[in-house]
C-alpha cells in the first residue's frame, strides 16, 4: 500500500473494526484520511489518528449533504485530486430498544435512520468521490454482516440494512467498472465492539458462533484486517460486487449439520 491514498469513515474507538483495518493499511505504508461522527467520538478517536501520523481527519454527519461535501472538497484538495481507496465502516441504527425484540416492531423513524446512515452513505460518498477514484485502479470496501442473509436473533432491521448495502455494492460495482473502480462487502463474524453491545443477548450469539463454525472460533481481528487488506490492495484487482465472509465459516453451516449421522 506504499504510496496509496485511502479515506476511512466509521472509527469509533480502539475496539472498532475500522481502526483494526487502520492500523493494518498504514502498517503497509497507506496514507489515511478519517472522517469521525461528532466532537465526544472525536475526543476518543483524534488521538489515534495521531498515533499514525493522519494529517486529515474531518468530523463528518453523513446524513448532512452540506457537511458531507464541505468534507470533500478538502479532501480533494489535501490528496490534490487522487484517491485509491475507500473503507466505508458506518452504520446506524434504530431508536434505542429497537435492536431486540420483534423485527415488525420497528418504527418508520428507526427504518429511514437505518437505511439512511447505513446504505445511503456508501453511494453518497461514491458519488461524490468518484472524480478522484477512476483510472487509478481504486478499491472501495464497505462492512456487513451475516443477518443480511439469514435471520440473526435481535439484529432485526439492521439485517434488512445490510441486505440492502450488500445490493448496493453490486449495482455500483456495475456502474464503476467501467471506470476500473471495484467495490466489495467484507462480512466479519461476531466481533466485540461497542455497536455490537446494542445488539440483544449479544454474548450468547457470540458464544454460539464460536462453538458452531467450521473452525470452532471466531474469526480474530488481525484476520479481518488482513483480508480488508486484500480486498483494498493491487492483490484483488480481479474481484468487484462480492461479499467476502471472514467468519471462520460460520456462514455455510447448516442448522443441521452437527447432528449426528443416521444409520439407516
Amino acid at each position: 500500500m506504499e504510496g496509496k491514498k485511502g479515506l476511512v469513515l466509521g472509527v469509533s474507538n480502539e475496539q472498532s473494526i475500522a481502526w483494526d483495518i487502520s492500523k493494518r493499511l498504514a502498517d503497509e505504508g497507506a496514507q489515511l484520511a478519517f472522517t469521525y461522527q461528532n466532537e465526544k467520538t472525536g475526543s476518543y478517536v483524534i488521538p489515534l489518528f495521531q498515533s499514525i501520523e493522519s494529517l486529515f481527519y474531518e468530523r463528518v454527519d453523513v446524513t448532512n449533504p452540506e457537511e458531507v461535501l464541505t468534507m470533500i472538497e478538502k479532501l480533494d484538495r489535501h490528496f490534490n485530486g487522487e484517491l485509491d481507496f475507500i473503507v466505508h465502516a458506518v452504520a446506524g441504527g434504530p431508536k434505542k430498544g429497537e435492536l431486540s425484540g420483534k423485527y415488525m416492531d420497528v418504527s418508520q423513524e428507526g427504518f429511514l435512520h437505518s437505511m439512511l446512515i447505513s446504505v445511503y452513505s456508501l453511494t453518497d460518498i461514491v458519488k461524490r468521490t468518484h472524480h478522484m477514484l477512476k483510472d487509478r485502479h481504486a478499491s472501495i470496501m464497505t462492512l456487513s454482516y451475516y443477518g443480511s442473509e439469514k435471520v440473526v436473533k435481535n439484529y432485526n432491521v439492521m439485517g434488512v440494512a445490510k441486505a440492502a448495502l450488500e445490493s448496493s455494492v453490486r449495482y455500483l460495482a456495475a456502474d464503476l467498472g467501467e471506470y476500473g473502480i471495484r467495490i466489495n462487502a467484507l462480512s466479519p463474524g461476531t466481533v466485540k465492539t461497542r455497536a455490537a453491545s446494542g445488539i440483544g443477548e449479544f454474548d450468547q450469539l457470540y458464544d454460539y458462533s464460536s462453538q458452531h463454525s467450521l473452525l470452532k472460533r471466531n474469526a480474530t481481528r488481525e484476520e479481518i484486517a488482513n483480508a480488508s487488506l486484500f480486498l483494498l490492495s493491487d492483490m484483488s484487482t480481479g474481484i468487484t460486487g462480492q461479499t467476502i465472509y471472514v467468519d471462520a465459516g460460520y456462514s455455510v453451516k447448516g442448522d443441521g449439520s452437527d447432528a449426528k449421522r443416521v444409520e439407516l
